[in-house]
């Protein structure tokens, strides 16, 4: 069926129309050309109006008299002096002109690079927030990027962006995990490399938000946190991240800062701890950041399975049961380890039947930290004997009643190696150093809503504790102090946290000679781990 042509009236009315506009505009432009003095002298008058009521509304009322007194006064010499209503006049007039003169215009929307990119963005995003189908498509190739980015944009000095809001069609399935990813991949990869994005869905309202984080300073250094007992600092994450603060020693000043708290003891739902990453990532300095919180208040046990000797300046110390790095000692310290957990709920439960109070020997916390145990998991498959993860099943299935807490670092090239237990219990979880999507989401179980970048500090990453957000993290600096590459403000730092005693690198020499006496345990009923091997 053939379309009837429009009635003449309403081909013909759209061309008066525009003309006239085209007539109005040009006769307001004409008007405003002419009135602009007038309107500029109107517009100070009404200025140094309101500046004469702030005036005049700020003066003590015991002074406004003689305020009064003076205008008048001022009043009577003007109009006594000849020309003086003439000069007056003059003298106003030109003051509301200069007072309502046009200032500098500011800047109104971006400039013609700025535009390109968000021309750019915006044509990037058509493919995945448009179909074929829409009768009136929000990105469309060659569309206005204006209406869908609604002018919340900002740029920095370098003409990058640092914030979007993209508004998107309701049709976006933007509850898919999968769909969310492709368009967090396409603003990061248009907006720059380099730099770590934040990305905030609100489903309700179709609007992405998109922010530039900036770096988690790494110049705080291993010291004594204000937490209560039982909390230990993995690190420090974004301001808005968490709702809690502590005082902190960065460089020379003193400054508050956004811990990541982890909670253990019988009233924790994650009462051991899982970090992983590459090597060099800085899974041995949370080790050794850990065990200087935990000999605050506790007894801390070590086995490293790589044996570089990482935590030779706690051996000897008070409150370090051991560290140990062959296999024969990781064995049998992990076996008196499980035996001390049984003997201490043996004796809660009688404590508790009785009617009694928890006794003293049971109620100081033990730490157990294991670095790399599926290093020593291959040398005992080679040796026929045992996997020292086997031994870890009753701390970790009874650490918490028993105040026990196990904390486990390994490399993702060995996440195969660690047994279902220890990947059961260990539900708060660390990731440190470059990591891709995919492997943050197997160890947190969740993806960040950042943009992991691969050139990253030593002790930087993400945490998340149980079932809780994704959290970014940078670990404070607790380098090893014995190491000759540690700056000599770190290694004062970390040998002020160590409690007493002396390690056999500080005993020197000259006692090589003198057999030093085993450290006995304060506690009677606990008796020293098997000591390590060679």
């Amino acid at each position: 069926m053939a379309r009837r042509p429009l009635p003449r009236i309403l081909s013909s009315g759209s061309a008066s129309i525009t003309r006239s506009r085209e007539l109005a505009r040009t006769a307001a432009d004409n008007a405003t050309d002419v009135l602009h003095p007038l309107i500029m002298v109107t517009r100070g008058l009404r200025l140094l109006a309101g500046a004469g009521r702030q005036k005049w509304a700020a003066t003590p009322k015991d002074r406004r008299g003689q305020g009064l007194f003076l205008f008048a006064a001022c009043v009577l010499v003007v109009a006594l002096i000849p020309y003086g209503p003439l000069l007056a006049l003059i003298s106003v007039m030109g003051a509301a002109a200069w007072k309502g003169r046009e200032s500098t215009p500011v800047k109104a929307g971006p400039g013609e690079t700025e535009t390109a990119r968000l021309q750019a963005l915006y044509e990037a995003l058509v493919p995945h927030f448009c179909v074929a189908d829409d009768p009136s498509p929000l990105f469309s190739h060659g569309g206005d990027w204006e209406k869908a980015f609604a002018r919340s944009y900002a740029f920095d000095g370098n003409g990058r962006l640092t914030r979007l809001q993209v508004s998107y069609p309701a049709y976006f399935t933007d509850g898919e995990a999968a769909s969310r990813t492709r368009v967090e991949q396409v603003l990061h990869a248009k907006s720059g490399r380099g730099r770590e994005y934040h990305f905030t869905w609100d489903e309700e309202n179709n609007h992405v938000l998109m922010t530039v984080l900036e770096a988690l300073p790494t110049t705080i250094a291993a010291q004594r946190f204000v937490t209560a007992p039982g909390e230990t600092v993995l690190g420090f994450t974004d301001a808005d991240a968490v709702q809690r603060t502590v005082p902190v020693v960065d460089g020379d000043v003193t400054r508050d800062a956004s811990p990541v708290v982890w909670r253990t003891g019988a009233r924790s739902t994650e009462p051991h701890l899982l970090a992983v990453g590459h090597p060099g990532s800085g899974t041995t300095t949370l080790l050794r950041s850990i065990a200087l919180q935990a000999l605050q208040h506790g007894d801390v046990l070590i086995v490293e399975g790589s044996g570089t000797g990482e935590y030779g300046c706690l051996t000897g110390r008070d409150g370090v049961l051991a560290v140990e790095c062959g296999l024969a000692g990781a064995l049998a310290t992990l076996e008196w380890a499980a035996h001390e957990t049984e003997r201490r709920l043996i004796a809660a439960n009688r404590a508790r039947q009785a009617g009694h109070p928890e006794p003293e020997d049971i109620k100081r916390p033990l730490w157990i930290l294991l670095d790399r145990p599926s290093a020593l998991g291959h040398l005992a498959a080679a040796d026929g004997r045992p996997d020292p993860q086997e031994l870890l099943q009753v701390p970790l299935r009874h650490g918490r009643a028993a105040g026990v807490t196990v904390v486990v670092a390994d490399q993702f090239d060995s996440m195969d190696a660690l047994t279902e237990t220890v990947r059961t219990h260990t539900r708060a979880r660390a990731v440190l150093g470059p990591a891709t999507h995919e492997q943050i989401e197997t160890v947190l179980g969740a993806q960040p809503h950042t943009t992991p970048t691969q050139d990253v500090p030593p002790g930087r990453g993400y945490a998340r504790m149980g079932t809780g957000p994704v959290l970014r993290l940078q670990v404070p600096a607790a380098p090893d102090p014995y190491d000759d590459a540690t700056s000599e403000a770190h290694r004062q730092a970390v040998l002020d946290l160590l409690p007493g005693g002396r390690s056999p690198v500080e005993q020197g020499s000259s006692a090589a000679d003198v057999a030093e006496p085993v450290p006995v345990h304060p506690d009677p009923l606990i008796t020293a781990p098997a000591v390590a091997e060679g």
